[in-house]
């Protein structure tokens, strides 16, 4: 079986769509971007926009089978997280 959108380009949502698409609020979505915990999103000029592949691939990473399944990952709540210490060189 084919895929209908085979051959076309990836469609991209805005945030108001790409939060319907997930179940979230716009506002949480946002905040997901501000705090790095979000979905991979891209900015065409001023715009920001979500390709379905990258919301489809940040929902799996919290699929569980039950409670007590710690999964694959998972996906953070929308807050400040401890940073991870930059690894390349020094910045000045």
């Amino acid at each position: 079986m084919s895929d209908a959108n085979a051959g076309l380009p990836p469609r991209y949502l805005r945030t108001p769509e790409a939060a319907r698409f997930v179940g979230l609020s716009g506002r949480t979505l946002e905040k997901h971007r501000t705090y790095g915990t979000g979905p991979t999103y891209r900015k065409l000029g001023g715009r920001v926009v979500y390709a379905l592949d990258d919301l489809k691939d940040w929902v799996d990473r919290g699929a569980k089978t039950s409670t007590s399944d710690p999964g694959a990952g998972g996906v953070l709540p929308p807050k400040r997280h401890t940073p991870i210490p930059y690894a390349g060189k020094e910045r000045r």
